[in-house]
């Protein structure tokens, strides 16, 4: 195969976009996309020049038929080119059950999970590049399955040894991907011995920031300030939607500035981070009045822009909505951080694409990708909420 790059050479590379990938279409996740249905997004993505896609967890059916779709792709195509960081997700003991979760004990099928990961990336070498192990499993707010830093550095040195010994590829990066704090970006109460270890075993730091979350958690930068008022809504949007960047970036450097203290000097990849355009409660109308298709557009863009600037990957979440995440809910904001939606409208994120010709050909479950709000920017913007004034004094950096 031509295109074999490693997580060196791809990962802060801007040549090679990344994004968060889950092709669901229904309210459950046990209806696994079809292959003809992966195969189809991962068309969408690559025309949009998306190289990196990142995966969740290996104990479900799909992550075997996007690693199929893309083996398939590539032999039909020589000039397709897509790798993949692979989840392992990782709890913590009776996570997710009726039984009291202990965040002291790791679950059994943790080591079921790494060992599939491992299958796979034997399999598919050309193409899982990254292994993750775990999502968001050491933030305290996770409460239905965090681990401790020890669990997550157990398995991360399990594949490093594996590499050492020939089992894995050399080139093969090992990271946990997870919140900001739970790197030492965070409240001090995380600053342990077996979160210093980790930072030094992984390959680089996957970081997670959410801005859009902090609208209500803590919501210091968001807002209009007083001298702002006179401005057009679209200028008072932009300098809240700056200002969500930067609060963002000053996560990330929180992370860079702890693992700094420990004398590591390794990459800092941002793994997760999003802006859902629709909510029914805690950050819509009703709420901090953060979601909706313009401000998640601008903070894609914004985002993307600084990440490119300093040679740091963004897995941007998620290219397509996904029904399953808040089944109970159909307007609950984890339904909605996709860029694309689940009638194959293209939101205004990628509004510009649509008129470039980017999808022409392509379709999602049979249909042409289109533009939301029938491309109608006026009718958009009538839906945009402003924040309110900002009486706080923003939190300094």
């Amino acid at each position: 195969m031509a295109n074999n790059k490693t997580a060196a050479q791809i990962l802060g590379n801007p040549e090679y976009p990344a994004i968060c990938y889950g092709g669901y279409r229904e309210n459950t996740r046990e209806i696994t996309p079809t292959l003809q249905q992966v195969k189809e997004d991962l068309l969408i993505l690559s025309a949009l020049n998306y190289k990196i896609i990142r995966t969740y967890n290996v104990h479900l059916p799909e992550i075997e038929v996007i690693l199929q779709a893309i083996t398939e792709l590539e032999k039909a195509n020589p000039d397709f080119e897509m790798y993949v960081m692979l989840g392992a997700w990782i709890d913590c003991k009776n996570a997710w059950t009726n039984q009291p979760t202990d965040h002291f004990q790791e679950s059994e099928r943790n080591a079921i999970e790494i060992a599939e990961a491992v299958r796979l990336t034997q399999k598919y070498p050309n193409i899982i590049k990254i292994i993750a192990v775990g999502n968001e499993a050491m933030v305290k707010w996770a409460t239905n399955y965090y681990v401790q830093p020890d669990v997550i550095l157990k398995w991360v040195n399990h594949l490093q040894e594996l590499k050492k010994a020939g089992k894995l590829p050399k080139d093969l990066w090992i990271t946990s991907s997870d919140n900001f704090a739970s790197w030492g970006g965070g409240t001090p109460d995380y600053h342990i011995e077996a979160l210093n270890q980790l930072i030094k075993a992984v390959d680089y730091i996957s970081v997670h920031t959410y801005p859009m979350h902090d609208t209500h958690y803590n919501p210091s930068f968001w807002g209009i300030l007083e001298e702002e008022k006179n401005l057009s809504k679209k200028e008072q949007i932009e300098k809240v939607m700056v200002r969500s960047v930067e609060y963002a970036v000053n996560q990330v450097k929180s992370v860079e500035n702890y693992m700094k203290s420990l004398g590591v000097n390794k990459p800092i990849h941002i793994g997760e981070t999003g802006w859902a355009t629709s909510c029914h409660d805690l950050y819509g109308n009703r709420g901090s009045k953060a979601t909706d298709e313009y401000k998640s557009a601008r903070y894609f863009h914004l985002i993307n822009d600084w990440c490119n600037q300093n040679k740091m990957s963004c897995f941007y979440f998620e290219a397509f909505d996904e029904q399953w995440k808040d089944a109970k809910h159909p307007q609950g904001s984890e339904n909605h951080f996709g860029l694309i939606n689940l009638q194959s409208q293209a939101k205004y994120a990628w509004w510009q694409m649509v008129d470039k010709g980017v999808f022409k050909g392509l379709t999602r479950d049979g249909k042409p990708i289109t533009k939301t709000f029938n491309g109608n920017e006026e009718v958009l913007l009538n839906e945009v909420a402003l924040p309110n004034t900002l009486q706080l004094e923003l939190a300094q950096p």
